[in-house]
């Protein structure tokens, strides 16, 4: 008896969903900070077993959307929703429970199974652990409550029991040898976005965002040419930075960790480019993958 599905992994920012899923996959797949709104696409991840493929899917967090880039995010969380075999919500230690409770409320209705990680218990107690727990399994009864650290790697093994056990019977739908359905682009736009959110502060990593202009590949390694659009010609200033130390930053720390993910050498150039509109314009959101 072979299982496969499609596991959407849902919850509000900074709970550790990316986290988990990268410890899940083995794979760092999603970008992760202690920013919120860090991931903004659907992202798979696949994992193969002797009798089973699991279609990990990690998705933004569940926000109020303020402009259209947002709203495509939120959308991306409703459709995760609505294809899952599998439901993980993750929630932690810390977030009060009543955040965002519409989405908790659709749990109790879904006819999928759904599993609640109760994520971060390295940096909580006991009891307190215990108390949360005991909320969950009375708020959304039919589902089961598994508590974990993604960071510690503790309680995986049982994530990964329950999520073979709840999976449908259905033939594999990737092969074996994929582990993603993204391309080497995506994972480069990433990477240097990811640095953008660790070394600018306040709005500017929400006001960027990365485009592949090209990518070749040559024999001893890939010659990677990218554009972080901003919203304003200040932002501009700032992500340069002084004589261009800022953005010489950034593309020192993608370009090693690109070669660490790609395990090939990269040649990388980057350019600043000011696009107002971008966040609201729906052509332009579906140039960066946003929009169907």
């Amino acid at each position: 008896m072979f299982k496969s599905g499609f596991v959407n992994i849902i919850g509000n920012p900074n709970v550790g969903k990316s986290t988990l899923m990268n410890a899940m996959v083995g794979e760092k797949l999603s970008i992760v900070t202690a920013k919120a709104q860090t991931t903004r696409h659907r992202i798979m991840g696949i994992v193969n077993g002797e009798d089973y493929q699991i279609v990990y899917s990690d998705t933004p967090g569940i926000l109020k959307p303020s402009y259209r880039l947002q709203e495509d995010m939120v959308n991306f969380v409703d459709a995760a929703i609505g294809d899952a075999d599998v439901i993980l919500y993750v929630t932690d230690t810390v977030e009060k429970s009543d955040k965002n409770s519409e989405y908790v409320d659709k749990l109790s209705k879904l006819e999928c199974p759904v599993i609640i990680v109760v994520n971060k218990i390295d940096i909580s107690d006991q009891a307190r652990v215990m108390d949360i727990l005991a909320y969950w399994k009375d708020k959304v009864p039919q589902a089961t409550v598994i508590p974990a650290s993604a960071q510690e790697k503790f309680n995986l093994d049982t994530i990964l029991t329950t999520v073979v056990e709840k999976l449908p019977e259905a033939p594999a739908w990737y092969d074996q040898d994929t582990f993603t359905d993204r391309n080497l682009r995506f994972f480069a736009s990433e990477i240097i976005r990811e640095k953008i959110l660790l070394n600018y502060k306040q709005e500017i990593p929400y006001c960027c965002q990365v485009e592949i202009e090209s990518f070749k590949e040559g024999p001893e390694r890939y010659d990677i040419g990218a554009v972080i659009y901003v919203m304003r010609e200040s932002q501009k200033g700032i992500v340069i930075g002084k004589q261009g130390a800022s953005l010489k930053k950034v593309g020192t720390q993608a370009r090693i960790d690109m070669e660490d993910f790609f395990q090939k050498k990269v040649f990388l150039s980057i350019y600043v480019k000011v696009d107002p509109d971008w966040r609201e314009n729906r052509k332009e959101l579906r140039k960066f993958g946003y929009e169907d």
